[in-house]
């Protein structure tokens, strides 16, 4: 497994509907980006200018919500990830 440096997390985003209320398939590209995920691995936190470590506010297995367009995609073992900092995460859902 792929381990996130610094204040970096890395998450399996969850998968969205890919129909409308209405009963109509929305092809790839008409479909919103999700924005909510499992976290999956985490990076040893964030260091400060005076040498102090700031601990990571999330841990694996959280469900997060993040910004709309943050991270970076990644395929690896046949699965998609998205590797984001911890600043682009929004809230930690339930």
């Amino acid at each position: 497994m792929l381990k996130p440096l610094g204040d970096r997390v890395m998450i399996e985003v969850a998968k969205e509907e890919e129909k409308t209320v209405s009963g109509i398939v929305l092809p790839g590209s008409a479909q919103e980006k999700p924005q909510t995920g499992m976290i999956i691995a985490v990076g040893e936190g964030r260091i400060l200018e005076n040498g102090t470590k700031v601990e990571m506010a999330v841990k694996v297995g959280d469900v997060v919500l993040f910004e709309k367009y943050a991270g970076t995609e990644v395929k690896y073992d046949g699965k998609e990830y998205l590797v984001l900092k911890e600043h682009d995460l929004v809230a930690i859902v339930g």
